[in-house]
């Protein structure tokens, strides 16, 4: 396994990092324990969450058998470098009218305590803002963000589908405060999603944050499946989508058929390649699944097979302004 420091961070995180929204909701305890173990085994250290994971099944339920794989000991927590998620909205029995999705110096708390005690930890290494919330002042998250990190009960602040300019201002507030800031931003990327090239991705690496791409299949519409229409599967349930780009993946799914490689490790490498990507998050539904993704660290695209990517998956031309004007 390949690692990288996590931005202007001193962390060294794995070039993949493991999603695990799946966790609960699609895949039962038992397996999900399973991919875990063979995370570790392959070298990844780099665990990705949020405190809403568990959706239909109940939010925190991730965190949960997150936190009872910790508990088998073995040093599992210890090798793990730990990231969950603050914004959204857990139990409004308890939070009342400060219960719906956003942040403040109340939420930040009592969300972390929640995380915690479900993880069955004390402490985070990397605690992401879900979203950015513009009702809340700078002053009042980075205040209470340095109160976390000197409890120890997190090291690192992230970001999550923030804007270039969300991520310059937060920046030049953390500055101010002689404070770290942002180390790291979540943010939607593959093949089908190339708009962050605009903007957030050189924002991100001119700033010192490390881009951790989510959906870099794009939902599956990228796995190799997506054209077969498996009843089951994301993509199969996605038709719609599916028929919307069906030239450009059937023009993919021939290039990757070229080059001896499937369609989903092929995306994932591609987002790799890029400068400004730390690593990329997968979301193994099955240990199968898992293992079949980590030929990427070994695949290295050519220029010409850059090239063609481009041509069936057009960016938006470079970074901004340059993309568009003179």
């Amino acid at each position: 396994m390949d690692y990288s420091y996590l931005g202007k961070s001193g962390l060294k995180v794995s070039r993949i990092c493991l999603g695990t929204m799946n966790f609960g909701p699609v895949t039962d305890e038992k397996e999900s324990f399973r991919i875990m173990d063979a995370a570790l085994d392959a070298g990844i250290n780099f665990f990705d969450t949020a405190n809403v994971y568990g959706f239909k099944v109940g939010v925190g339920t991730t965190e949960e058998i997150i936190g009872r794989w910790f508990k088998q000991g073995g040093n599992r927590r210890e090798k793990v470098v730990l990231a969950t998620k603050v914004y959204g909205t857990m139990h409004k029995d308890l939070d009342g009218p400060n219960s719906d999705g956003g942040l403040s110096a109340y939420k930040i708390r009592r969300h972390l305590e929640g995380s915690l005690k479900r993880l069955q930890t004390d402490h985070v290494e990397l605690y992401q803002m879900h979203h950015i919330d513009t009702n809340v002042s700078w002053d009042e998250l980075w205040g209470a963000f340095e109160v976390a990190v000197q409890q120890g009960k997190i090291g690192y602040v992230g970001s999550s589908n923030f804007a270039a300019w969300h991520i310059a201002i937060a920046q030049k507030a953390a500055e101010n405060r002689n404070f770290l800031g942002l180390i790291s931003e979540q943010h939607k990327y593959s093949l089908l999603c190339r708009q962050p090239e605009l903007e957030v991705l050189p924002a991100a690496h001119a700033l010192g944050l490390g881009v951790i791409p989510w959906s870099p299949l794009d939902g599956g519409l990228l796995g190799r499946n997506a054209l077969q229409k498996i009843e089951g599967s994301r993509s199969g349930g996605d038709a719609k989508r599916v028929d919307q780009h069906k030239e450009q993946l059937e023009q993919y799914a021939e290039l990757c058929k070229e080059l001896g490689e499937p369609q989903d490790v092929v995306a994932l490498a591609w987002v790799l390649a890029n400068p400004a990507v730390t690593a990329p998050i997968i979301g193994p539904r099955t240990a199968e699944q898992f293992e079949s993704s980590l030929r990427i660290i070994d695949v290295k695209l050519d220029e010409a097979t850059m090239t063609r990517l481009d041509e069936i998956f057009p960016g938006p031309g470079g970074a901004a302004p340059k993309a568009y004007a003179w």
